[in-house]
């Protein structure tokens, strides 16, 4: 790993490289600044930072949940290709089972900030929340299914290139969403009610 002091110096390089005077006053603090911003962005190569998921077993207050689970917000990332924001809106669920466990419900929202928060492609990025939400409900009883959708605007295709804007919808299906029509067509109806 570099020092900081190396990626400040990288990044005056890239000041000049690009045409601009890293000394002149509005860039003097910018290299101190972006790595400021890199350490906040891209909280998801810090293991320390990794979100405890708290579960609970289901039924341990005197109600067993076995229904369709709906959480959704929005997720911000950068494209590992152009290093360019994309972001958007997720929507997530899960069928529990009756002897498994069940999700803090705020734990949804910070294990998509820290997946998002590294170089990502929004196809895996959609895996790696899946499969990290699954891991913590375990293995013995897992839930009857996961679905995860999400719609994001990519700037590496708005700002450059082609500049045109659009939306990419990626999904994760497991379980029962994947195998029953009916569960897929439930979880997507809540989809498209949130638009």
């Amino acid at each position: 790993m570099i020092s900081r002091d190396t990626a400040k110096e990288h990044i005056r390089e890239l000041l000049e490289y690009i045409g601009d005077n890293p000394d002149r006053e509005g860039l003097q603090d910018t290299p101190d600044r972006m790595l400021r911003m890199f350490e906040e962005m891209f909280k998801g190569y810090d293991p320390a930072q990794k979100p405890h998921i708290t579960t609970f077993n289901n039924g341990s207050d005197g109600i067993v949940y076995d229904n369709m689970v709906v959480d959704c917000g929005s997720f911000y990332s950068v494209c590992e290709h152009h290093c360019r924001t994309f972001f958007g809106q997720y929507w997530f669920a899960y069928i529990p089972n009756r002897k498994g466990r069940i999700l803090g419900l705020s734990k949804i929202g910070r294990v998509v900030d820290y997946c998002s928060s590294r170089l990502q492609v929004q196809e895996r990025l959609t895996h790696d929340i899946v499969e990290m939400l699954a891991e913590a409900l375990g293995d013995e009883n897992p839930p009857r299914g996961m679905a995860l959708m999400m719609k994001g605007r990519h700037m590496c295709k708005e700002s450059r290139g082609v500049r045109k804007q659009g939306v990419m919808t990626s999904t994760y299906l497991t379980g029962i969403f994947k195998a029953d029509p009916r569960a897929r067509e439930e979880f997507l109806s809540y989809t498209r009610d949130a638009l």
